[in-house]
């Protein structure tokens, strides 16, 4: 069985076929997916998702909405935290993190969310599905004061040293779409010599498409049906069976989220 341990099944670009790209995805063997909210109007919408088809949730502030976000948001996210605690398919708090590549809201702000989620995470004992763009050493220096049990920093893309950095704190490192692109050198570098038990995969869909799906002139939307596929060149680059490599990142993601194991 694949897991897919970020997609965001609930977006607009799934409105008009959803139950097919989940039909689809089941076809190709993806047996689970955990899709995270990235906002406080989303986390109805995720968890409605996520029970209608089986699958898991995250509920966070993604740092891309922080700024429309208010300092109440958190109000809002610990509660709904805390009523998600007996939802076995509630997973962990995300989507958060920092995003230093776009200017989407201050630097200061986006800490602030993310350090009062980690909070939230710390005090419940629970993972974190962490947005890291431009910003991993930031992540890793409030996750060194505000200590999670475990998580997964989504869409890795930073130095050995980071790496090491989220592995000694319990974390996984999370590979979809991107690995798959000729000039991402560095994504297809880590997705190789990684130690087996620091991968999980994801589609990140509708977003980060594979480079199949991308033809130079347009972008066609993700799904998570793509993972296998996805997938099959990771276990290449690796030197092992698509079959090992589903074992070994289904086990990954079962440890990092826990909570998966009931579903």
């Amino acid at each position: 069985m694949w897991i897919d341990t970020h997609c965001h099944l609930d977006a607009g670009e799934f409105d008009a076929d959803r139950d097919a790209v989940v039909e689809r995805a089941a076809q190709a063997g993806v047996g689970q997916v955990v899709v995270p909210a990235v906002d406080v109007a989303s986390f109805a919408r995720v968890r409605e998702c996520a029970q209608r088809f089986g699958f898991a949730y995250a509920l966070g502030i993604h740092p891309l909405a922080v700024g429309r976000a208010q300092p109440s948001d958190i109000e809002h996210l610990r509660a709904a935290v805390e009523a998600a605690m007996p939802d076995p398919r509630f997973v962990a708090v995300g989507e958060i993190g920092l995003d230093f590549l776009v200017d989407a809201a201050p630097v200061e702000a986006q800490e602030w969310f993310y350090l009062e989620q980690l909070k939230v995470a710390a005090r419940l004992g629970l993972p974190v599905i962490l947005h890291v763009r431009k910003s991993a050493d930031r992540l890793l220096f409030h996750l060194r004061r505000t200590r999670v049990p475990s998580g997964i920093a989504h869409a890795f893309n930073g130095s050995p040293v980071q790496a090491e950095g989220f592995l000694e704190m319990g974390f996984c490192l999370g590979f979809g779409g991107s690995s798959t692109y000729d000039g991402s050198l560095r994504i297809r570098r880590f997705a190789a010599g990684l130690p087996e038990t620091a991968i999980v995969l994801e589609t990140d869909a509708p977003d980060i498409p594979p480079q199949w799906m991308r033809d130079g002139r347009s972008v066609l939307r993700n799904e998570p049906q793509e993972l296998p596929r996805i997938a099959a060149g990771i276990a290449q680059l690796r030197g092992v069976t698509p079959q090992h490599l589903a074992c070994a990142t289904s086990a990954n993601a079962l440890r990092v989220l826990p909570r998966l194991a009931a579903l």
